[in-house]
This record gives C-alpha cells, structure tokens and sequence, in this order.
C-alpha cells in the first residue's frame, strides 16, 4: 500500500511539474511574439515564427496542455497557423480520460498526515512567526508582476477602451509599415473572445512591466520595502561597544601624544633646526682708519640681463608644460591647469604664444587649459572694474580661433565649442568667425556655430544674425546658397522675422539708386560710388528678397515699388531672375492676383512677365482669368495682357482681340499662336484651346482689313512651324 501511495504521489508531482512548465512557456512566448528584434531579417523573423510555431504545437500535444488550452490556440492563430493543423495536434482524448484519483486515498493521506501537521503546528507556536504582512507578501510572490498586471488589464479591455486606445495610436503610426511588422503580422481570427481578450491582456502586461509599469511592479516595490521597514535601528550594544572602542582609541592616542612629548624632551641638541648663519664682519685693526664694510648681496651678485630673464622664464614655463604626463599619474592635474592659467596671465606674448602652441599640438586633450586660460584673462578683466579693458581677452579668443582655424579637421566640432562656451564674442571675434563661413570647405560648420550664437546668446542675437545675412550676397555661390538656407529657416521664428524681412527690404530699396552704393562692395557707409550698375550688384540687392518671397507673398508688392522707380538695365535684370519665385508662389497666390487687379503704373512689364512665368507651363486658372480680363476691360487696355491668358478665355473674346494681336512683333504673334494651338506646354500638357485650327484660320480670313493692314493678316495666316 504504501509503494502505491508512493507511486501515486510520484504521478501527481510529474504532472504538477509538467504542468508547471507549461504554464511558465505559455507566459513567456507572448513577449517574445511581440518583441522581436527590429534588426532581425524577414527571412530572420519567418525562422523564429516558425520555430515558436513548432514549440507551440509540440507543447499543445502533451496532456497538460489541457488547462492551457484557450492561450496556446490563442498563440497558434496569431502565427499564422491553420485550424486543422491545431486540431490534429490536440492531446488525445484518452490520455485526458486517466484513472481519477481515489477518494479514499486520499482521505488516507489526509489521516496519515495530519498528526504529523499538528505536532508541527504545535512546535512552531513556540517560535517567533512571521507577521500577517509577510504572509500577504507570500501570497501576492506567488504571482508574477505580468500575472498581476494582465489580471488588471483583462476587465479594462472593453470594445470601447480598446477604441479609444486604437484612435489615440494611430497618431504615432509611421507613414509607411514597417517591414518587421509586416513580416510577423496575421490577422486576429477570434478577435472578441474571452481567450482572445486574456492573451491581449497578457501582451500588454508584458510590455508594461518590462517598461517598470503596472500595479504588478508596484505590489513588488512595496513588498520588497516592508521587510526594510522592520529593520529598527541596530541594539545599543553595538553602539556601545563603538564607543567604548572610541573611548579606547582616544586613550591611545593620549599615551601615544604623551610619549612622543617625553621623547621630544630627551631629544639631542643635533637634531634641533640649525640656526641662520650671520655674517660677520671682520673688524679693522686698530689704527687702520676708515668705516667697517658692510656685506651687501648686490656686490657679490652681477643682476641678469632681459634676455637671460626671458630665457629663464621660458625654460621654467616649458619644463612646467612638458611635465603634463607625469602630472597626470600624481593626480593633480586640475592643479596644474590651474596654476598655468593664473601664470599665463601674467605672461608677455612670447610665453604666451609657447602656451598656445602647446594647446594646438593637441586640442582635444588640452582644452580645458585652453578654457582655463580664457576664463581667467575675462575674470581679470572683470576685476579690473571701469578701469579694465578686453584687450587681453580678446588676444586670447582670438589667438585660439585663428589657430584652430588653421586646422585641418574640424569634424569634432572643437571651434564650435569654443564658440559657445567662450564667456563674450568680441567684434574681432565674429570677424573670425565670419571668415571661417567663407572658407567654403567649412561653411556649413561656420553658419551652424552662427545659428546656434543666435539662439543661445539672445541678447545679441541681431548682432550675430547680420553676419549671417550679409553672408547671403557673398560673391561664393556656396557660401551664399548655404546661408539662404540657414535664413529661412530662421525667416520662420517669429522673434527674428521682423529683422530679416527688414534686411531684406533694405538691400531691395538699393535698388532705386542710379548707381550702386557702397555697402555692395564691402564698405561701411553707404554712399554711392561712380561704378554703373551690373548683373552682379543687381542680383546681390535681391538674393535674399527673392529667397524670402516665396515664404511671404506680401512681399510682391515691394518689388512693384521698386520696379517703377528703377532705371532700365536694373529692369532687365529683375525681369529675368524674378522668374522661378514667382512660380513658387503659385497662380493661386492672393497677394499675386492682388498685384494684377491693383497693377501700378509703369509696372506692366513686371506683371505681364509674371503672368507668363505662371502659365508657360500649366494653363492659368479661372480665378487668373477673370483679374486679367478686368484688368483689360477697366483699366489698361493692352492687348498684350491678353496673351498669358489666351486659353482661358472664351472663343468670342480671341476673335475679338485676333486683330490687335497680329499687330505685334512676329515673335510674339508666334507666341500668340503656339498658345491657341496648345504647343507650348510641351508633349502631354496641351491645354484647351477656345479654337481649333480650322477656326483660327476662318477667324483669321474674316477680320476686317480696315482694322488691321493685310500684310498683317497674310503673316498671321502662315502657320507657325511645329517644335520637334
């Protein structure tokens, strides 16, 4: 009987254990279905889903899978695997029909074993129990921080949380799907369900506690501080016992002070300090006359030249920098860096100049003495008072910028920190600076140590923000490109709008003069010098305005201004840069059809060149259309206006305007056709011509030649040759 009993119990234990496993893989694949490595191939991601496919399966068939039945299929449908596949692994119903465990044993068990449980009861009230809070803790160890968490969540996921939850994401979903979530994403079949619902819990628990979140982590926490809790403070036998060996420290080191003293009593005379030896003069003998020499050191000494001072000076200060290695291994570095700067100070430019040449040999290394030194010089500036002066400061700073400039590399960026953490940027300094903008091979670095002096020094941040946008009308391309987009982005802060579009307008209004001023050609005032005006000095004036004019449409009207107020050769050049601006702003620009409606006088060419830059490509829009026409009909009657919006009119309106528009110059009459007849889009844009070709040529016979001459109409019959 009892072998059995012992065999039984060895069944129960194996299935418990068995059982046991399986729950504790059942609560681990979920996190690892849903955290998978970003990094992991798709070929990667399909080799783990399926070998968390084949675990799951083989897990599925043994007979203790029962109770976890719902999580495993739950698993199973999320990787992709069919419903027959999952039924044929299903344990068989014979091994889950095992011989029931006898009642009657059992009750035997429970008689054998409760006088031993009651004996043991009784010896353990004579010991010290833990508290009520222990046994809790016991209770709430028993479960997991993801058990506990997922227990919270599974009655918080309702259809209308999990809504809300999905709306709220959605948010923060990428443009396009990742490919790793493409690769392990099926679609949920049995979505809804209790099952369902308790894996999604179990997912989510996973997250958050791995993420040190949820009531699960919390209860942990608090179970883990209670023990401390009821550690008091340690018995005052410890304490005691420290201060009687305190006490006894004390008195040891009174004998040993006692000691000491008796021995310093009975010290020889020999190892007293010796005393100074004073010279003596020797006495005159007597009857020799005169006063007793005194002994100066001046006479004995010959005081050194400059040159050997320097040297000297020199020497020591090299011995003092050299010795960086040997400093470093005694730990007083900091030390050193310290006297060196404070030293340094008070150096004249040679010592200096070594200090220097020793900071550039390594930059990286010694940049804290090179810190160190420049907040000195400012610090000894400051103490000055009214009195003081920037000049050493300024030597410094600028000693330091040039020699970096004159590095090779600048990858780590060690000007820019230099920059930033300098305690003021002189005039002489950002002269510096600007100068390492335009070395083309470090523009973008220069301007990026411009922008950022701009944000993170805001009281002098216009100052800083002229350099930039005078760099805008550099002669270098790149380095005036590059600072055009450093502008903008900075056109779009509302604190240093005002100052560029300011800028910007200020160079515009140059415009105006008869000849170009001075401040074009690097000069500080503005006067305007004998040189006529060029494509060049043109096109500086407007670099910035036109970079801006796309981002503020307002500003059109400006140029309108200016336009009618200059002289012709400024007029060409305006015309033929004015051109891709003008098709960023769009045809659909309100600030542009505004200009159109309200077109100044002596601004014409200006508009009718807008116009045909918006429509060359695409036809113009109705909106264009109607402003064009009234302006047509109400205030300037010029034909020529016509010609941008020739397809959008109506077919009475180009019969209409044929005669006066065959009056032009031949290539616009060319112009004029290659519209109508939809070529100048190019191949696939052609627009809706209001006429057909038969109907141009029928308009074109029936014009009257009292209003317009018949060699006029014969030209205008000739067809226009097709592009290629």
């Amino acid at each position: 009987m009892g072998m059995l009993l012992a065999e039984e119990g060895g069944k129960d234990a194996g299935q418990a254990e068995s059982q046991a496993s399986s729950s504790a893989l059942e609560q681990g694949r979920p996190s690892h279905q849903a955290n998978l490595p970003p990094t992991l191939a798709k070929s990667q991601v399909s080799s783990v889903r399926k070998n968390l496919k084949l675990h799951l399966l083989s897990v599925l068939k043994h007979p203790a899978s029962l109770e976890f039945q719902a999580q495993i299929t739950t698993l199973l449908v999320d990787l992709g695997t069919p419903q027959a596949e999952i039924a044929r692994n299903m344990p068989n119903s014979k091994d889950a029909r095992k011989r029931p465990r006898d009642d009657s044993d059992s009750s035997l068990k429970k008689m054998k074993l409760e006088p031993n449980l009651g004996e043991d009861d009784e010896d353990k009230d004579l010991e010290p129990g833990p508290s009520g809070t222990s046994k809790a803790s016991a209770q709430i160890s028993g479960q997991s921080d993801t058990d506990i968490t997922a227990e919270f969540l599974q009655p918080l996921l309702t259809p209308d949380n999990v809504a809300n939850l999905v709306l709220i994401s959605m948010v923060y979903l990428p443009e396009t799907m990742p490919a790793s979530f493409q690769a392990i994403y099926t679609p949920v079949e049995s979505a809804g369900t209790e099952a369902q619902i308790k894996h999604l819990a179990r997912l989510m628990a996973t997250q958050m506690t791995a993420a040190g979140l949820g009531p699960g982590v919390e209860q942990t926490k608090q179970s883990k501080e209670e023990p401390k809790e009821e550690k008091v403070a340690k018995p005052e036998s410890v304490l005691i016992k420290r201060r009687l060996s305190a006490q006894g420290q004390a008195i040891s080191v009174v004998g040993s002070l006692s000691a000491m003293s008796t021995l310093e009593e009975e010290a020889p005379q020999a190892k007293r300090r010796p005393e100074p030896i004073i010279p003596v003069t020797q006495p005159r003998l007597a009857g020799a006359g005169g006063r007793k020499k005194i002994f100066r050191l001046s006479d004995v000494l010959k005081p050194l030249t400059d040159a050997q001072v320097e040297a000297m000076k020199l020497g020591a200060v090299k011995r003092i920098l050299r010795a960086e290695k040997a400093v470093a291994c005694s730990g007083a570095a900091q030390a050193r860096v310290k006297i060196l700067a404070s030293l340094v100070t008070q150096f004249d430019s040679g010592l200096k100049a070594e200090v220097l040449a020793f900071i550039l040999e390594d930059v990286r290394a010694r940049l804290d003495l090179a810190f160190a030194w420049l907040y000195q010089e400012y610090n000894a500036y400051l103490a000055a008072g009214a009195s003081g002066t920037l000049d050493k400061y300024e030597d410094c700073l600028i000693r330091l910028l040039s020699g970096l400039q004159e590095k090779p590399d600048q990858k780590d960026g060690i000007f820019t920190k230099v920059v930033l953490e300098a305690p003021l940027i002189t005039e002489s300094a950002l002269e510096v600076i600007r100068k390492y903008c335009e070395d083309e091979s470090r523009t973008y670095l220069g301007m990026s140590t411009l922008r950022d002096l701009i944000f993170k020094r805001p009281s002098r941040q216009f100052q800083y923000l002229h350099v930039l946008l005078d760099l805008s009308s550099h002669e270098k391309d790149k380095v005036r490109s590059q600072a055009l987009l450093f502008i903008k982005r900075m056109y779009e802060k509302e604190q240093l709008r005002e100052y560029v579009e300011k800028f910007a307008l200020n160079y515009l209004q140059l415009l105006v003069h008869p000849n170009p001023p001075s401040v074009l050609f690097g000069a500080d005032k503005d006067t305007e010098v004998a040189a006529p005006w060029t494509d060049e000095t043109v096109k500086q004036c407007l670099y910035l305005y036109l970079a801006l004019l796309p981002q503020n449409h307002k500003l059109i009207h400006e140029l309108a201004a200016v336009y009618t107020e200059a002289i012709a050769d400024i007029k060409r050049t305006v015309l033929r840069v004015i051109e891709q601006p003008i098709r960023g702003m769009g045809m659909n620009s309100p600030e542009l059809l505004l200009l159109v409606e309200n077109c100044p006088k002596g601004a014409e060419t200006l508009v009718t060149r807008c116009l045909h830059s918006l429509t060359d490509k695409v036809p113009p829009s109705p909106e264009l259309v109607k402003r064009v026409r009234d302006l047509y009909h109400k205030r300037l009657p010029d034909v020529r206006f016509l010609i941008p919006v020739l397809n959008g009119l109506e077919k009475k309106e180009v019969i209409q305007a044929l005669p006066k528009l065959i009056k032009l110059n031949p290539i616009v009459v060319k112009e004029v056709f290659n519209r109508l007849l939809g070529t100048q889009h190019g191949e696939g844009n052609s627009a809706l011509s209001p006429l057909n070709p038969g109907e141009l040529l029928i308009a074109l016979h029936n014009i009257d030649s009292s209003k317009c001459d018949m060699k006029s109409i014969i030209k205008g019959e000739v067809p226009p040759p097709r592009p290629s």
